[in-house]
C-alpha cells in the first residue's frame, strides 16, 4: 500500500479516537451523570491462605472508581492492608491482606465495604493452606494426574488388537461408539467452561472467551489436519485421525487437570479412592477413542505409546497449573480449546466412518446408531462417579 492509502485507511480510526476522547471527557455523558450515584462492582477471586493470614485478590469490574474502606471477616471488622493502596480505577487489581486466625476446615466469609457503604462478599468454603510450589506437591499432583489421566488412557489403548479383528458392521459400531464418547466429552467440556465463565468478572466476557477458544482450536486443528493429510503417504489417514483424536482428548484432559488442581488447592476435592476409581473408568474409554480409527492399520507400540501420552500427560500439566497458579480466565480459554478440538475431531471421524455414504446415512444404520447411543451412555454412567 502507498502512503496515501495508509493515510486514507487510518483517518477514520484517528477521528474515531478523537470522538471517543471528547465523549468521555466533556461530552453529554457528564451532564447525564450529575446527581447519579457511582456504580461500584468488585470481583473477588479466590483467597490465598497462609498461617494466620488471608490474601484476597480483587478487581474493579465496574465503570466507576472504588475505594475499599473497611473489611469484615465473619461479621467482625479487621485491620487490613491493600497493595497497591488507594482507589481502584476500572479494571485495576489489588491484593487485600488480612491477618486473621482462620480455622482449618471451617467456612469463613470476607466482606469488603466500600467508601459508599456497598459490600462485596467472598466465601472461603473450606479453609486450608494454599499449596505452594514444592517437590512434594509437584509429586502429589503428578501422581493424581497419572492415576486419572495417563494410566486410564493407556489401559484403553490395550483394545487395539481387538479392534483389528472386527467385521465391517462391528467397525461401524466401534467408530460410532467413539463418536458417542467424544460427543459426551464435548458436552461435558462446554458445561464446565460455561460454569466457570459465568463466575468471571463481567469485563472478561466469559462466554465470549469460551467461544473464542472453541473457534481458535477448531480452526487450528482443521489446519493441522490438512497439513498432516498432505503428508498422508508417510503417516496414513488412520494415524492422522488418531493423532487428532489424541490432541483433542489431551486438551480436554488439560482442562480436567486444571479443575482437579484448583479443587485440591481450595480444599473442595474429595481426592479419595472413589474419585480416582471414577476417573479411571471414565477416562479409559478415551483410550478406546484413540485406537478405534487404527483398527485396520498396523501401528507400532511406540506410536501407540506416543498417542497415549499426548492424550494423558496434559492432565498432569493441568493439575500443576490448577494447584499453584489457578486462573479462571485461562481455565475458560483452555476448556474452549478442548471443546473446539473435540468438535473438529468428531467431524473428522464422522466423515471417515461414513466413507462413500452420507453422514446421516451412516448414522441411521443400526450398528452406528446403537454405537453412538452406547458411547454417550457409557461416558454418562462413568461420569456419575467423578461429579
Amino acid at each position: 500500500m502507498t502512503a496515501k492509502s495508509w493515510a486514507l485507511a487510518l483517518l477514520p480510526l484517528a477521528l474515531l479516537v478523537g470522538l471517543l476522547a471528547w465523549i468521555v471527557k466533556s461530552g453529554p455523558t457528564e451532564a447525564l451523570r450529575e446527581g447519579v450515584p457511582p456504580v461500584e462492582v468488585l470481583a473477588l477471586s479466590r483467597a490465598v491462605l497462609a498461617p494466620g493470614d488471608i490474601r484476597l485478590s480483587v478487581l474493579n469490574d465496574g465503570p466507576d472508581p472504588v475505594t475499599i474502606a473497611q473489611v469484615q471477616v465473619d461479621d467482625a471488622y479487621w485491620a487490613f492492608s491493600q497493595e497497591p493502596a488507594g482507589t481502584l480505577s476500572r479494571l485495576d487489581r489489588a491484593e487485600i491482606h488480612i491477618q486473621y486466625p482462620w480455622v482449618h476446615g471451617e467456612t469463613h466469609r470476607v466482606k469488603l465495604v466500600t467508601s459508599t457503604g456497598l459490600t462485596f462478599e467472598h466465601e472461603i468454603a473450606v479453609a486450608v493452606l494454599t499449596p505452594r510450589p514444592s517437590a512434594r506437591f509437584l509429586g502429589i499432583f503428578a501422581l493424581v494426574g497419572l492415576y486419572v489421566g495417563v494410566i486410564p488412557v493407556a489401559l484403553g489403548l490395550l483394545w487395539y488388537p481387538l479392534a483389528g479383528r472386527l467385521s465391517a458392521r462391528a467397525m461401524d459400531f466401534l467408530l460410532a461408539l467413539t463418536l458417542g464418547l467424544l460427543l459426551f466429552l464435548l458436552v461435558d467440556t462446554l458445561h464446565e467452561g460455561a460454569e466457570i465463565a459465568r463466575e468471571l468478572p463481567g469485563a472478561y466476557q466469559g462466554l465470549a472467551l469460551l467461544a473464542l477458544g472453541i473457534g481458535v482450536a477448531y480452526l487450528a486443528l482443521e489446519g493441522l489436519g490438512a497439513w498432516l493429510r498432505g503428508r498422508q503417504s508417510a503417516l496414513g489417514a488412520a494415524l492422522v485421525t488418531s493423532l487428532l483424536v489424541a490432541i483433542g482428548i489431551g486438551l480436554h484432559n488439560f482442562g480436567e487437570g486444571l479443575a482437579i488442581g484448583a479443587a485440591y488447592a481450595l480444599g473442595e476435592a474429595a481426592l479419595g479412592t472413589l474419585l480416582i476409581v471414577g476417573f479411571t473408568l471414565h477416562n479409559t474409554t478415551e483410550g478406546l477413542a484413540i485406537v478405534a480409527p487404527l483398527a485396520r492399520t498396523r501401528v507400532s507400540s511406540t506410536r501407540l505409546l506416543v498417542l497415549g501420552l499426548i492424550g494423558g500427560l496434559p492432565t498432569i500439566l493441568g493439575a500443576w497449573l490448577g494447584g499453584f497458579i489457578y486462573s479462571p480466565v485461562f481455565s475458560v480459554l483452555f476448556l474452549g480449546f478442548g471443546a473446539g478440538a473435540i468438535a473438529q475431531v468428531v467431524v473428522q471421524i464422522a466423515r471417515g466412518a461414513a466413507g462413500d455414504r452420507s453422514i446421516s446415512g451412516y448414522l441411521s444404520g443400526a450398528p452406528a446408531a446403537s454405537g453412538l447411543l452406547v458411547g454417550f451412555v457409557l461416558m454418562y454412567a462413568t461420569g456419575i462417579l467423578v461429579q
